[in-house]
Formats: structure tokens, sequence, C-alpha cells
């Protein structure tokens, strides 16, 4: 395998190297958004011929305006571009095995471990095209074996990125699971008995049922020391049965208010909804792939959170 040897070769090979892989990767992702959306267009008008086979749409009576709106929001299905990408990296590796295995007398096993290991740029060097000093046909063997390996690499770099959407999805589910099971046992615990401390209180007040409850047990009326479980903005303990004052809450809400009220106020200009807090935490609560990168063309063009 041909390598630099000398000081210049292996500078040359490092600026190379950024500005080649740099342009590999604008390529991969170029081919990426160019197959997603070729897929995505086949699928639509598959699943447009099967809505029409249906009768769910009657053209003398809808418009291809009408038509065409009820299909806006509709979104291919993640795992059938998943099987399709699938299929056509495995139809890749079949043939260039069947190219591999003669031109180089590896066995079909090794021709297809070699498409893999190629394709997915791991690269160990175990297997490498080309080393013999003489091939039948050259020329043509060395153009056809530069199609195989990068059309291989375009179709598997897709597949990997539309499987990453799949891994999100059982990411999210796996989580939600688990937040779920844990809320189930944290329902079934049975209510601990409030604890009673002794100190005192002030710039509280404490609720009916927890004043008779502490006198029962033993405490003042006017005791207004127990059930501790947090803090007050100025450093104080306060009990888990007693209200804020209103000082700390309108201290501890002031920021999140302010807030509020700035988007409610943007919102009413725009003439747009705004979510409210509780929302966006569910929103929050699960993997989402970023704004930019291969990422974010499949789950765009794809739809993940509903497919």
């Amino acid at each position: 395998m041909t390598t630099p040897k000398t000081i210049a070769g292996r500078i040359v090979v490092v600026f190379y190297g950024f500005f080649g892989c740099s342009g590999a990767i604008l390529f991969f992702n170029l081919f990426l958004e160019r197959i997603i959306t070729f897929l995505a267009y086949v699928l639509r008008m598959l699943h447009e011929r099967e809505l029409r086979k249906k009768g769910f749409f009657d053209s003398r009576r809808d418009s291809q305006v009408s038509f065409d709106y009820n299909l806006d929001e509709w979104k291919p299905s993640v795992y059938w571009v998943m099987l399709y990408l699938f299929v056509a990296t495995i139809t890749i590796a079949v043939t260039a095995s069947f190219l591999y295995s003669p031109m180089e007398g590896w066995t079909y096993l090794d021709c297809l471990y070699f498409c893999f290991v190629t394709f997915s740029t791991i690269g160990f060097g175990d297997l490498v095209t080309s080393q013999e000093p003489k091939y039948p046909h050259i020329i043509f063997y060395r153009l056809a074996n530069f199609a195989v390996i990068v059309s291989g690499c375009c179709c598997i770099y897709s597949l990997f990125n539309v499987t990453s959407i799949v891994i999100k999805q059982v990411l999210n589910w796996l989580m939600k699971t688990l937040d779920c099971s844990c809320r189930r046992c944290k329902s079934k615990k049975p209510p601990g008995r409030p604890q009673i401390l002794a100190r005192g209180r002030r710039n509280a007040i404490t609720p009916y049922h927890l004043r008779n409850q502490a006198r029962s047990m033993g405490g003042k009326e006017g005791d207004t020391s127990d059930n501790d479980s947090t803090y007050d903005s100025d450093g104080e303990r306060r009990n888990s049965g007693e209200m804020i004052s209103m000082a700390d809450l309108l201290k501890a809400n002031k920021v999140s208010l302010a807030v509020m009220q700035k988007q409610l106020h943007e919102s009413a200009q725009r003439g747009q909804a705004i979510l409210l807090p509780s929302r966006l935490a569910a929103q929050d609560n699960s993997f989402k792939p970023g704004a930019v990168g291969p990422l974010a063309i499949v789950s765009k063009t794809l739809g993940d959170d509903d497919s």
C-alpha cells in the first residue's frame, strides 16, 4: 500500500486529508439529502396511489389542491426507508463480491466482509484490493472498484443515519417506560406519617388539620415547628405541610412571571400560540436531534416523531 515516507509527503497528506475529508463529508451529506428526498417522494406516490385505490379521495369531488393539502402532513415511515437502504447496500455488496472473488482470489465471505469494512470506512487494512502485480482488464477493474466503493459508502452512510433515528426512538421509548415504572413504584408507597421537629417557625401559615394533628401528638396549638421538608428563600427551613408566604412566592416566581408575560406579549403581537412551561418540560424529556447535520436532514424529511 502506498504511504508517505518523507516529512514533506506527510505534511502534504495532512493538508490533503483535511480538505479531502471535509469535501467527502459534504458529498456524503448531499447524497444523503438527495436519496432521502427521492425515497420520500417514491413512498408519497405509493401512499397517494393506495389512498386513491381505497377511495379516500374522489377526483370528481376533491380538487388537486385539496388532495395535496391532505397529504402535506403525511411523512414516510423511517422503517421503510431503512429497509430500502439496507436492500440497496446488500445488493451493492453482493454484486461487488462477485467482482472481488475471482479478481483477488478471496472467498465469498471474505469479499462480503471486505465490503462492509470498506463501505463503513472502518478500513482495517487486512484485505486490500489492487495489490497484485497483474490483473486482467486492470483499467476496467479499477474503475469498477472505485464506483462500487463510492456507491457503497454513500448507501451505508445513509443507512447509518436512518438507523440512528430508530435508535433514538428506542431510547425515547425506554426512557418513557422507565419513567412510568418509577412513577408507579412511587405511587405504590404508603404515605408516611408527618415528622414532628421541635423548631419554631415564623412567616408561615400552618393548615388547620396539621395544627390539630400536631396538638394530638403532644404539640402545642401555637407550635408550628412540624413537618420539615424544604427551605424558604431567606435560608430558613420550611415544613412540608406549611404554605409558603406571599413574599417568598413572589420572590421565587418573579423571573418566571416576567418571562411568561414577555412571551404572551410577543405571541399576541405575532398572533401565534406559545407553549406553557409544563408543555415545554414535557417536550424536553425526549432525546431529539439537532437543528443541523445529517441526523436533522433525516428527521425533518421522515418526521421520526410520528413514525
